[in-house]
């Protein structure tokens, strides 16, 4: 599987741009602005893009689905659990403050365990609840994406409505942690660095030592 990490938007966001080698069928995972820099670089890649998944719901991450939706044609992808939280009145309304633009309802709910299929490559959808209710990782090993669950020497916070520290301290230890040690954790954010492993994290990072 082919990775291109872009960091976007106004929040530097992590971006990827995920695709099949054999087919150019490819995902766009947390598109949080900068459509035009990142179409420019699927076209520069012949890249078909056929999903945009969101990790979480959160305005940030999915801010650029409206624009590469309507240029692209792909299918937007969210939990159910985050797609029913931020669709709701007073949760919209809460997260407007930020000023970016919403995103267009998923066209696609999955759950824990499914799978997104592009090519000849899958993500595997990984719940992990506790920055959002219907937060998820994307694994392909040795690859895992993790969003704002689990950074580089830190985690997601929980301050926001809907999110709850000890869900997403379960998550990390019983979804992520689990996972074989050189897995790599390429993140929502690279506050602490744009990558790392599930291993390097379990030994080092202080919000789980």
């Amino acid at each position: 599987m082919r990775i291109q990490q872009l960091t976007v938007g106004m929040m530097g966001v992590c971006c990827y741009i995920v695709s099949c080698e054999e087919t150019n069928r490819a995902a766009i995972i947390d598109p949080g602005g900068d459509e035009e820099r990142i179409l420019s670089t699927c076209r520069q890649n012949d890249l078909q893009v056929e999903y945009l998944i969101a990790t979480h719901g959160h305005p940030d991450h999915v801010c650029g689905n409206g624009p590469l939706k309507e240029a692209t044609g792909a299918a937007i992808v969210m939990h159910r659990a985050d797609a029913e939280f931020f669709g709701r009145a007073d949760i919209k309304g809460f997260f407007s403050q930020l000023g970016l633009p919403e995103s267009p309802p998923p066209d696609i709910l999955v759950e824990d365990k499914d799978t997104i299929t592009f090519g000849n490559e899958s993500l595997t959808v990984i719940h992990t609840p506790g920055h959002t209710p219907g937060g998820i990782c994307l694994y392909n090993a040795p690859d895992c994406f993790t969003g704002d669950t689990l950074f580089v020497g830190g985690v997601g916070r929980t301050d926001f409505p809907g999110g709850s520290t000890d869900e997403l301290s379960r998550s990390i230890r019983t979804r992520l942690l689990t996972l074989p040690p050189e897995t790599v954790v390429w993140p929502g954010h690279g506050y602490g660095g744009a990558r790392s492993t599930i291993g390097e994290e379990a030994r080092s990072n202080p919000f789980l030592v």
